[in-house]
């Protein structure tokens, strides 16, 4: 740092909303918040906390100093509402702010820090690995409830097994199915927690005619193709069917209560199981739309034809489920199998749910949310689909979400809730309805522009956000503004998903989708180190770090549907499997890497550094993605590891693989000078000792 300075050395100006610099860290109303502020020693003239909103101005004392900071301490009580605060530094005349911006001039209150009294996230989740699974392609442990070949006709056709497990999906891929399920997962626990996850995310999980099983056709019960099947009599449709007139044999597998009450009882085992070795189970939640199978509606006759089900609001005007639907022919005379209803973006096997219109379906849908989170199953937490789309208006939405969280954390305190959302989240993260969201806008999106050039999807490549080190952190530090910083340390921080296309697949810099590219395309050429640089700052960015199954096995694949491909057994990327190991064995076992606060300090062309900090534990982590060697100077003086500090390098990644062991790293001057390979990243840690 600077010595006898005239200027406000604004490098040295840090806070958080993390334990170091607020206590409480989560205030209940009426508690007296004590924030504390660093700046450079002796490079402060006066500190004032600033309340937005009022005309508080509140200067604070210098209560300690080291050799490189001071450190100024106040108080502020908190009531009922929401608070934002930032800090005002003044030096030699020089006016300064501080918010989550950082250091900035750019005092408004949307990047203040934010105090809303009594927002608790669960601890548990701060700072996950997640691990998520598309469980119809992850194993096959039973192969007695496989979906056979023409059980059922859906979206036109009959649905087909196929006939291979590393078969490539097909285009139109939603009715092909692999016969993954939840034994198989029970036989990989093993497998997955040796990953060291400590959650697993599921895609859904309940009946439903899709592989994807976003068209949810019960919501009560678990899909007995993932589970058991005990009874499977009836016939099958004839190859050319167009309807389910036929298929017997689908309505008694998914429709008879023996196959839902054991396929029920094997996910409470897998549930326990999962309980019994401290890991968490988060499940998916479709509650915008169902499907047109759902028994609510029951287009397909399904449960019509099982004959112990109340009719569907499709077959008869006077079923109890007539308002869960908007009809826009609703005179009595078109029914029987009246197809006017509303379909979720004019799909009509995706029947939108009529909230607004129904107060029966409001409860009935709250009532299945508490059901899973509560006992026997326990289920530890919600992920919602395209959650801001419920109803039809954004303040039915927000009002619905707020009864959800009521609901849901008065029967399971410790239930997480996660939403899937494009875009500023920030009024859904007022404390009163999500706890946070699936990552891409302050996670995905900017950290594979940054390493790639490519969008998410693999439709476009900018080479002007390759490697722009600046634009990441403004755009990462931005995107996290907008969430409240608990709702940080538990967003799910995916490299891919079902949705998007495979991280490794976007180092290739291939633009397209299957049908204009071919599967073998999606691995040509793609780059292992740049992988490697990706988990990197997974496992070392605030968030909690979600695996998407397979990526950890070298997966490749564009977008939605190549991205399903099945797990490759036998087939996988051990040396990428064993890194993705280390990095979370470092992640879980470092604080400052699972709840610490974060301090960019590099941002240049393909290179940036940055800090984790929690109390005496610092991390840097230093990525260099240039194709060609680096000299990079990181100022770790920011993050108070001085020239006496005692710093390791504990893993170091490059193109040809990576290297683990704690190695000691000398600071001169304040600052870690490294020569770095092309494509490489690597971690250093103070207090080794602790840890190895």
């Amino acid at each position: 740092m600077e010595k006898d300075c005239n200027r406000l050395i604004k490098e040295a100006l840090f806070t958080s909303e993390t334990r170091d610099y607020r206590r409480p860290e989560e205030p209940d109303p009426g508690d007296s918040v004590m924030l504390r502020f660093r700046t450079g020693r002796q490079n402060a003239s006066h500190v004032f906390i600033g309340i937005h909103g009022t005309d508080m101005l509140k200067e604070i004392p210098k209560v300690e100093s080291d050799d490189l900071f001071d450190y100024y301490s106040g108080s502020i009580e908190v009531g009922k509402k929401q608070v934002r605060y930032y800090f005002q530094i003044i030096y030699n005349g020089e006016v300064c702010y501080f918010n989550r911006l950082g250091a900035t001039l750019d005092n408004r209150e949307q990047f203040g820090f934010c105090i809303t009294p009594g927002f608790h996230v669960p601890e548990w989740a701060k700072g996950a690995v997640m691990y998520q699974i598309y469980v119809d392609r992850f194993c096959n442990g039973n192969r007695s409830n496989d979906v056979l070949d023409n059980e059922y006709v859906y979206i036109g056709r009959p649905v087909q097994r196929a006939e291979h497990w590393n078969d490539y999906p097909e285009p139109m891929d939603v009715r092909r199915f692999y016969g993954g399920d939840l034994q198989g997962v029970l036989d990989k626990l093993n497998y997955i927690q040796s990953l060291g996850v400590t959650a697993i995310y599921f895609n859904p999980l309940f009946v439903s005619p899709s592989n994807h099983k976003y068209d949810i056709q019960d919501y009560e019960h678990i899909d007995p193709h993932f589970g058991i099947i005990q009874n499977s009599s009836g016939s099958l449709v004839q190859p050319d069917a167009e309807t389910n007139e036929d298929a017997g044999k689908y309505v008694s597998r998914t429709a008879d209560r023996k196959n839902l009450e054991a396929s029920d009882a094997l996910f409470l085992t897998l549930v326990e199981e999962m309980h019994r070795r401290g890991m968490r189970v988060i499940i998916d939640g479709v509650f915008n739309h169902c499907g047109s199978f759902n028994k609510w509606l029951d287009r397909e006759r399904i449960y019509q034809r099982e004959g112990s089900y109340e009719a569907g609001a499709y077959v008869s005007a006077d079923s109890p489920y007539r308002s869960f639907f908007h009809f826009n022919k609703s005179q009595p005379e078109n029914w029987p199998y009246n197809g006017s209803y509303d379909g979720w973006w004019g799909h009509d096997t995706l029947p939108k749910l009529n909230y607004e219109g129904s107060p029966i379906l409001e409860q009935y849908v709250l009532d299945i949310a508490k059901k899973w989170v509560s006992k026997p199953y326990c289920v530890d937490g919600w992920r919602l689909d395209v959650a801001a789309d419920l109803g039809h208006s954004a303040e039915y939405n927000h009002w619905f979400w707020q009864k959800f969280r009521k609901e849901v954390k008065k029967a399971n305190p410790e239930a997480l809730i996660l939403a899937e959302h494009y875009g500023d989240p920030s009024e859904w993260l007022q404390g009163d309805q999500w706890d946070s969201v699936m990552n891409y806008d302050a996670f995905m999106e900017p950290l594979t522009w940054f390493l790639t050039g490519m969008e998410k999807h693999s439709d476009e490549y900018r080479e002007d956000l390759l490697g722009d080190g600046r634009e990441f952190f403004s755009s990462m530090i931005y995107n996290m503004s907008r969430m409240q910083t608990n709702s940080v340390f538990v967003a799910m921080n995916e490299l891919s998903n079902h949705d998007h296309s495979r991280f490794l697949t976007r180092t290739n810099h291939m633009v397209g989708r299957i049908g204009e590219l071919s599967p073998e395309d999606a691995s040509r050429d793609v780059n292992l180190g740049v992988m490697r640089e990706a988990v990197m700052v997974q496992m070392t960015w605030p968030g909690a770090p979600t695996i998407y199954y397979g990526d950890e096995a070298g997966l490749c694949g564009f977008t939605d549907p190549d991205n399903r491909r099945t797990y490759p057994w036998g087939h996988e990327d051990l040396e990428l499997m064993e890194y993705h190991r280390y990095m979370t064995g470092i992640h879980n076992r470092i604080p400052a890497l699972k709840w610490g606060a974060l301090k960019p300090l590099v941002a240049d062309y393909q290179v940036i550094a940055y800090g984790r900090i929690d109390g005496e534990y610092k991390c840097v982590t230093v990525l260099n993605n240039d194709q060609t060697e680096r000299h990079i100077e990181v100022p770790v003086w920011e993050l108070g590891i001085d020239d006496d500090t005692r710093l390791s390098r504990i893993m170091m990644s490059t193109e040809q693989g990576y290297n683990a062991g704690v190695l000691p790293a000398s600071v001169r001057d304040g600052k870690l000078t490294l020569l770095m390979p092309p494509v490489s990243s690597a971690l250093f840690i103070t207090r080794a000792g602790d840890f190895y």
